[in-house]
């Protein structure tokens, strides 16, 4: 067997007590995210959570702890993700309205808005879990993450 889970992750932004949320297309639907994404190659997860942000929102992200660790099972594909979403401040201004392909807007939205979406318009309940831990108060210190480049 030769299962492999999609490692990925996002950003929970904060400002005036509003999220900064995606509009996506995805699986042929108009859904809401965070700004999420592939870990790819040669980067840590933190330079992965900052190119994402940047590149689905225009924004420039600081992350400044990690909300949680979150394994997924799509409920129609045998697809596991296992999502690493960080917290911290965006930059004070949109660095650049080009966006990835399938995104339709990047806005701020309050919690109370996130929260009554129907489900069919989350992209998975993994967004509102990290919320929901956000604003519960679940840091953990980045230090956590040790990139280790040498061999003993």
């Amino acid at each position: 067997m030769n299962w492999q889970p999609h490692i990925t992750v996002a950003a929970v932004i904060e400002r005036e007590q509003k999220y900064l949320l995606v509009e996506e297309r995805a699986e042929g639907h108009i859904v809401f995210n965070q700004p999420a994404g592939h870990w790819e190659p040669g980067e840590t997860l933190i330079e992965a959570a900052k190119r994402e942000t940047l590149e689905e929102t225009g924004w420039e992200f600081y992350p400044t702890a990690l909300v949680g660790i979150y394994r997924w099972q799509h409920p129609h594909k045998d697809e596991t993700f296992l999502r690493f979403t960080f917290c911290g401040q965006s930059s004070v201004e949109r660095m650049s309205t080009q966006l990835d392909d399938g995104i339709i807007a990047a806005n701020w939205h309050s919690a109370e808005e996130i929260l009554a979406l129907p489900d069919t318009k989350i992209r998975s309940t993994m967004v509102l879990h990290s919320i929901k831990d956000y604003i519960d108060g679940k840091r953990y210190d980045l230090n956590l993450f040790h990139d280790i480049n040498q061999t003993w």
